[in-house]
């Protein structure tokens, strides 16, 4: 994956609460990590499921990745996690397409 499909955590400081605010640096940085880490791993065992399955593995590995605190009060972006997801199948598509 090269360095502009990295996912990153960026969170809505409209979401956030006084305390989560001046988390909010520290709490990006360990979602995005775990986010980071789930990808791998769910792109180094992808076996060609749908996209919709792809995501619910990032979601479920990243949150098993965090503290469950964090976990379970983390709403990550639909969007960002279906991006994710839609770029680990196509890889697999493009590197099966490209094999000799």
């Amino acid at each position: 994956m090269s360095d502009l499909d990295e996912p990153k955590v960026t969170l809505d400081v409209r979401q956030l609460g006084p305390v989560e605010r001046k988390l909010r640096g520290a709490l990006e940085e360990q979602l995005t990590s775990a986010l980071q880490a789930a990808t791998e791993r769910v792109r180094d065992h992808y076996a060609g499921e749908p996209v919709e399955v792809v995501q619910q593995q990032l979601l479920a590995a990243t949150r098993a990745g965090l503290h469950h605190d964090i976990a379970d009060a983390w709403q990550p972006d639909p969007a960002e996690l279906h991006r994710v997801a839609a770029t680990i199948t196509r890889q697999d598509t493009i590197a099966h397409h490209t094999a000799p």
